[in-house]
C-alpha cells in the first residue's frame, strides 16, 4: 500500500446538498427553508432568541460584587482546636490531617480564635498575628511552610520611609539684570520718570 493508496472509511464523507440550484435538482426555489415565516429569511434567529418571551439572560438574578480571581481557600484552624495536642507536640499537617481538623491538599491557616495552655510546635502555611503572638506566649514555636511571599518593587518602595522634604535653594538672579539691561515694560503702563543729575556747584 501507498500513501496515496490511502482512502477515508465509506460513509465519513458526505458531498454537501447544493441548494439552489434550479426546481430540477430537488433543492430548488426555497432551498429547504419552506414557505415564508421567520426561518425563511436571511438573518433567521439571533443567539439566544426564545420566541419573543423574556430571554434566560435577562430572567436571572444579577448580583452585586465581583469573583476575585486570586482568592485562595483554605484550612482554617483555630488555636482551641490545638488544646487537644499534649504538651511538646509538633503539630504539622500530617497531625492536622489525622486529628481531622482540615482538608486535604488544602494550605493550612491557623487564626487566634480561643486559647491554648500547652507548649506546642505548630507547622502550617499562614498564621494570624493573634495566633502567633499566643502560641509563642505559651512557649512554643511558629514555623511558616512553603516559599516565602515576593514583594515587587512598588509595594518595597511603599514600605520604605519616605525622604524629608528638601529646602528650595534661592534661585540666581536673571542673566539681563546681572549684565545691567533694562526691565522690560508692559503694555499701556506708564513710562518710569528720570530724574536729572543737578551739576554740581561751582567754585
Amino acid at each position: 500500500m501507498q500513501l496515496h493508496d490511502l482512502k477515508p472509511a465509506k460513509g465519513a464523507h458526505r458531498r454537501p446538498e447544493r441548494v439552489g440550484r434550479g426546481t430540477g435538482s430537488g433543492r430548488g426555489k426555497t432551498s429547504g427553508r419552506g414557505q415564508k415565516g421567520q426561518n425563511a429569511r436571511s438573518e433567521g434567529f439571533r443567539v439566544g432568541f426564545e420566541g419573543g418571551q423574556m430571554p434566560l439572560a435577562q430572567r436571572i438574578p444579577k448580583l452585586p460584587g465581583f469573583k476575585n480571581p486570586f482568592h485562595r481557600n483554605f484550612s482554617v484552624v483555630n488555636l482551641s482546636k490545638l488544646s487537644r495536642f499534649k504538651d511538646g507536640t509538633k503539630v504539622d499537617p500530617d497531625a492536622l490531617l489525622e486529628a481531622g481538623l482540615v482538608h486535604q491538599g488544602m494550605e493550612i491557616k491557623i487564626l487566634g480564635t480561643g486559647g491554648l495552655k500547652r507548649k506546642l510546635t505548630v507547622e502550617a502555611h499562614f498564621f494570624s498575628a493573634s495566633a502567633r503572638e499566643a502560641i509563642e506566649k505559651s512557649g512554643g514555636s511558629v514555623k511558616v511552610l512553603g516559599e516565602a511571599r515576593k514583594i515587587g518593587p512598588r509595594r518595597t518602595a511603599a514600605k520604605l520611609p519616605k525622604p524629608l522634604p528638601v529646602a528650595e535653594t534661592p534661585r540666581a538672579a536673571a542673566p539681563e539684570a546681572a549684565a545691567g539691561k533694562p526691565e522690560r515694560q508692559k503694555k499701556g503702563a506708564p513710562a518710569p520718570t528720570v530724574e536729572e543729575a543737578t551739576p554740581p556747584d561751582e567754585a
